[in-house]
């Protein structure tokens, strides 16, 4: 789904107009966006879990040369969904 998509249904399911839902929509995506750039995770009940991943260091390889090539260690965003939301889908 679109995130226009999403914001016209919360619009339509809240009874608000689409400019205050794209608000509260870019809102969230924020502060989900802050929280998770300070290390924080963000437990949703029944949802899920947004956390940062730390990724070790690793040597992969080139597939045009096939030279290995060093790949840093990084830290990647991650959700990792309640059973509630499994049982959704």
């Amino acid at each position: 789904m679109p995130k226009a998509d999403l914001i016209e249904k919360i619009a339509e399911d809240a009874h608000i107009d689409k400019t205050t839902a794209k608000k509260v929509a870019d809102h969230f995506f924020e502060e989900i966006a802050q929280a998770l750039s300070r290390g924080e995770p963000i437990h949703l009940q029944n949802f899920g879990t947004f956390e940062v991943r730390r990724r070790a260091a690793r040597v992969g390889r080139n597939l045009r040369s096939g030279e290995l090539i060093r790949i840093p260690a990084a830290k990647a965003p991650a959700f990792r969904a309640a059973a509630q939301l499994k049982k959704k889908c």
